[in-house]
């Protein structure tokens, strides 16, 4: 809104042509964002606790973890709010990918919303049904991956295109039909969300990663649509040329910044957490801006401390069901390095350190590499 704004009186303001440029709106986003959360995060959290809002723990989980009871929880709608009212305010508001991308957010975050709410009413961690809920997901991420598939988000001629890392776009094309690119896209948006969800299971343990991948992937989309006087930045490394994908800088470059405010109070002991309304939302978003920018393959590799999290759950779940014994002392792998004797704070900041590491190869392997 303040980009439009801006925009229309660029000629009569001083100075108001600055608006119009991606890098300064992904700057004021991001401090937007940060600035909404800081303050507005105490009072949800008086809010939280006058109305019981607090988080109900798991019989099974680590014996530790029983002091936690009570938190208050669905911090994740404070960084929706940020993030959402950064995106409309410096966003350019024309852009198909931004409406998308917000619908993914939005969505999945509503999702999330529902099942923490039933799992505080009935205090109980039996929120929505698994298949309920995976079916929620699944409407809504395949209507935004239909659209950004079939309509006029993405060129023609970079739509079906996948570009692997090391793997130089215009000199290795890789297409899928349409049909297969929808149901691929579709599983990129489940998949991220759902290990951003399993993530989430210690103070700052999974906001970290996310803000880390949201400043990785701020500087790919950034790359993938901008052109400076005449230098196309993605022809140069090797990217997909995305046109508007600047927009989706401004957008990660909010759900950096929101994700900042949120840890704030999110780090340990935290005053408040996420809750499946903001896991659910980040991952989705950071699956469909990945698929938008064309940089899908590498999100495994960025967001690697997901990816992680969910090998083992899976690994955990599939082993047990053959031999009915276990590879790890607890899935997810957080809990696991719990059971070891790891301090909760140790840890989650050496997650962290993987996270900022994956996301240097990451950037590597998709840029210079090439």
């Amino acid at each position: 809104m303040l980009f439009h704004l801006f925009h229309h009186f660029r000629e009569s303001i001083p100075g108001a042509n600055v608006f119009r440029y991606v890098s300064t709106r992904m700057g004021l986003a991001t401090l937007t964002s940060l600035l909404i959360t800081f303050a507005v995060a105490p009072w949800f959290i008086r809010r939280a606790r006058a109305h019981q809002l607090g988080e109900v723990i798991r019989d099974d989980g680590p014996t530790t973890h029983a002091a936690k009871s009570g938190t208050p929880t669905m911090g994740g709608t404070l960084i929706i709010l940020a993030l959402v009212a950064a995106t409309l305010l410096w966003c350019d508001l024309r852009s198909t990918l931004v409406w998308l991308t917000l619908l993914v957010t939005v969505g999945f975050g509503a999702i999330g919303f529902f099942d923490d709410y039933l799992k505080i009413t009935r205090k109980n961690k039996k929120g929505l049904p698994g298949r309920l809920k995976l079916l929620g997901q699944f409407i809504i991420g395949g209507l935004a991956v239909a659209l950004l598939f079939t309509g006029d988000a993405l060129p023609v001629e970079v739509r079906l295109r996948l570009a692997p890392p090391l793997l130089n776009f215009d000199r290795f094309p890789v297409v899928l039909p349409i049909g297969a690119y929808i149901a691929f896209g579709i599983f990129v948006l489940l998949a991220e969300s759902n290990a951003v969800n399993l993530t989430d299971g210690l103070d700052g343990l999974a906001i970290g990663p996310v803000i880390v991948c949201s400043f990785t992937f701020m500087l790919l989309a950034y790359a993938a649509g901008t052109t400076l006087r005449d230098f196309n930045i993605a022809e140069y490394l090797g990217m997909a040329p995305v046109r508007g994908a600047g927009e989706l800088a401004i957008f990660c470059g909010a759900m950096g910044g929101a994700g900042i405010g949120f840890l704030w109070f999110n780090t340990h002991p935290a005053q408040v957490f996420m809750g499946d309304v903001g896991a659910l939302a980040l991952g989705g978003a950071l699956g469909f801006v990945a698929l938008a920018t064309k940089t899908e393959l590498s999100l495994p590799i960025i967001g690697g401390v997901f990816v992680l999290e969910a090998v083992s759950d899976i690994i955990q779940v599939g082993y047990y069901k053959r031999t009915k014994k276990r590879i790890f002392l607890m899935a997810p792998i957080h809990h696991h390095f719990e059971k070891l004797g790891w301090p909760e704070s140790r840890i989650v900041v050496r997650f962290w350190i993987v996270s900022f590491a994956c996301a240097i190869l990451g950037l590597i392997l998709t840029l210079k590499v090439r």
